[in-house]
């Protein structure tokens, strides 16, 4: 199994090398960190109950690296104008997600025996993320640095390896008991860790705060390529759709070199 931290050393050491090696594949470099609060879209309540995706909210930082075209690493000046290099960056990143689940919505919510088992049912997901992204800034990326403009909108599409760690407990006793377990994740239960992968989603912009420095704010989608993120996938008809969660961050980067 691929270790999260020693991708995360790995990250980290490629995203700080200021040696010449980039220098001579004219390629710039930003480092940053990412915060702020993820609604995750799983089996827990009602999936698109308000409710249910306001309380279920959790929490996710990342580490994130960028690698951009558009200046050569040993001097300011600007290379070649080609399209990619003036408006494309790859973003690499490593992100952590943590979330507390409960049931939420009018069955949970019932004085009959389903809603007393959804009530004392409680889950948790905690989840490494990471991959790369190929992020396309709608202004030139040179323009922007040279504070021709202070805000830069972008979106982004790309793929990260998952590694998930999902549990849950209940009030009433053993959770995989069928007098404790509702019926619907009778079969459906699998509190394993594993791995997957999701494909990212994002739009935002950036704030040009100093000649080095920019504040970022995003809002991602991550759709998951399996319904156990949580450990929960309910047997029938009603389960349309594998787990997705939506992350709003606000972030600090900072330019190497340009």
């Amino acid at each position: 199994m691929i270790k999260p931290r020693a991708i995360f050393v790995l990250l980290l050491l490629i995203a700080l090398w200021p040696g010449k090696g980039f220098a001579q594949f004219h390629i710039s470099n930003e480092v940053g960190v990412l915060a702020g609060p993820a609604a995750f879209f799983t089996d827990y309540g009602e999936r698109f109950n308000l409710r249910n995706n306001l309380d279920n909210e959790g929490f996710g930082v990342g580490l994130v690296h960028y690698m951009d075209f558009a200046y050569r690493a040993e001097c300011t000046c600007k290379r070649r104008e080609w399209f990619f290099s003036k408006h494309f960056r790859i973003r690499n990143e490593i992100d952590y997600f943590h979330s507390k689940l409960e049931h939420y919505g009018p069955v949970a919510q019932g004085n009959d025996e389903s809603g007393r088992m959804l009530r004392a049912m409680h889950g948790k997901t905690a989840l490494w993320q990471v991959g790369t992204s190929l992020e396309y800034h709608f202004y030139g990326i040179k323009e922007f640095r040279d504070f021709s403009v202070l805000f830069g909108p972008y979106i982004s599409l790309g793929v990260q390896f998952v590694n998930y760690h999902p549990g849950a407990y209940s009030d009433l006793g053993p959770i995989d008991s069928p007098k404790v377990l509702f019926r619907t994740f009778q079969g459906g239960l699998n509190l394993e860790s594993g791995n997957t992968f999701a494909i990212i989603g994002s739009g935002g912009f950036r704030y040009h705060y100093t000649r080095r420095s920019d504040i970022v704010i995003e809002g991602r989608w991550m759709y998951y390529d399996t319904d156990f993120i949580e450990g929960l996938s309910p047997v029938g008809l009603q389960n349309k759709f594998n787990d997705f969660a939506f992350w709003i961050n606000i972030g600090y980067i900072y330019v190497l070199n340009f």
